[in-house]
């Protein structure tokens, strides 16, 4: 049978790639080693002029579905690396058949769990991990997606401000369903807390994690975090009939971080007819990163779209204090742009741009200002601000666009577990 490659438009055809091997005995001149998370199948990394590709190798039926599932889930707005294609009917050259490969666009600026515990000292950095993980969890339980595999090493982690955000990359063995029982997201997050708490032993008993992080309290308190998300947004809330403010502080609440309700459904309470019922209809998250993309073309996380709407705000009070006149929104915007973020990323050496995303840079550099004039006394300039960063900060920071070559981490490349 004839070697078969599906692949979505406006990527390579991959034909030069030796498909007649299996990846595990590949020595070819696209490969790159890139450190990865532990992984039931072989992976392998391909770079084709600036963009870098994932190829796993796995049986015919589930790299199928996983590329159908990932694509899927992109759709639905959870954030995913996006599925590129399958290649099925593999033969080696005595003509004995291969597994398949699923062919995954590698994310930029995307960084595995314990690359982020080996570089990172940050207190800081267990908490917004669980949070992105629970986030990331709820996301794809609302849109009726069984992940059955929830883990760390499933998972990519990416900066979003101070914060991250959380990819999923594995849903072979996932489930879709029109809407999720209690039972099966049950189990899931059960799953998860198992699962995390597990690699957290793996990575102490390599000294990867620091001494007070119990691995155990790790998996509660991604529990206890997804749940008090979950609650947020699709809880029942009841209410008095004089109490319609609360109506609008659950409403803030849910757009605080980061989600739209499509619809608000209220009905008379069956247990007391004085009392209303709030049921929520949550639609696609990352509010703030389309009203950003709206209003000034900039792709970014959702934290960081967040922080650069409030910067577009108060930059648009200061220069309306400054010039004494009301200007309109969408012309602010666009000044905005281009005299205080382009202003910023233009002083960046260009053999520095792969340390960090735009929008993170520039958040960074607002946060060095914010130290570097509160030290002072007085506020200094941006440009100046900017250099500095660039001197003091960028320059030692680890490139993160792809991250290649690490030494304590090239052996996990071709890694296997036994889950």
């Amino acid at each position: 049978m004839a070697l078969r490659i599906f692949a979505r438009t406006g990527h390579p055809d991959f034909l030069d790639l030796p498909w007649d091997e299996p990846l595990e005995d590949w020595v070819h001149e696209r490969l790159v080693d890139i450190p990865a998370g532990l992984h039931r199948h072989v992976v392998r990394f391909v770079r084709y002029d600036d963009r870098l590709y994932v190829l796993k190798e796995l049986p015919k039926r589930y790299a199928q579905r996983e590329y159908r599932f990932l694509n899927h889930l992109k759709q639905e707005g959870v954030p995913t690396v996006e599925g590129v294609g399958v290649v099925t009917d593999r033969r080696d050259v005595a003509g004995e058949p291969l597994s398949a490969v699923i062919i995954t666009r590698h994310l930029p600026y995307s960084l595995p769990y314990r690359l982020l515990f080996s570089r990172r000292s940050d207190p800081e950095l267990v908490t917004t991990m669980i949070d992105a993980l629970a986030n990331l969890l709820v996301r794809i339980h609302l849109v009726g997606f069984y992940w059955g595999d929830c883990s760390l090493s499933n998972t990519l982690f990416r900066r979003d401000a101070d914060q991250l955000a959380a990819y999923l990359i594995d849903t072979e063995t996932g489930e879709l369903h029109p809407q999720l029982s209690d039972g099966q997201r049950s189990y899931d997050l059960e799953l998860a807390v198992e699962r995390t708490a597990g690699e957290l032993l793996d990575l102490q008993a390599q000294g990867l994690v620091p001494d007070d992080l119990d691995p155990v309290d790790f998996g509660l308190a991604l529990e206890a975090s997804y749940t008090m998300l979950w609650s947020l947004l699709t809880d029942v809330e009841v209410f008095g009939a004089d109490e319609r403010y609360r109506i609008h502080d659950r409403l803030e609440r849910v757009n605080r971080i980061g989600y739209d309700v499509g619809e608000v459904e209220i009905v008379t309470s069956d247990d007391d007819p004085d009392a209303l019922e709030l049921h929520l209809h949550i639609v696609e998250p990352a509010r703030h990163r389309r009203l950003l993309f709206e209003r000034t073309g900039l792709a970014a996380e959702e934290a960081q779209a967040r922080a650069l709407l409030n910067d577009i705000a108060r930059y648009g009070a200061w220069a309306e204090a400054q010039d004494g006149v009301k200007t309109p929104q969408d012309r602010m915007d666009r000044r905005w742009y281009d005299r205080s973020y382009m202003n910023v990323l233009s002083r960046i050496p260009d053999d520095l741009w792969g340390r960090r995303e735009g929008p993170q840079l520039f958040l960074e550099v607002l946060g060095h200002w914010a130290s570097a004039s509160a030290e002072r006394g007085h506020d200094i300039s941006v440009e100046d601000a900017t250099d500095d960063y660039v001197d003091t900060v960028l320059r030692h920071a680890a490139d993160e666009v792809v991250v290649e070559d690490e030494e304590a981490f090239t052996d996990m490349t071709l890694a296997t577990d036994t889950d």
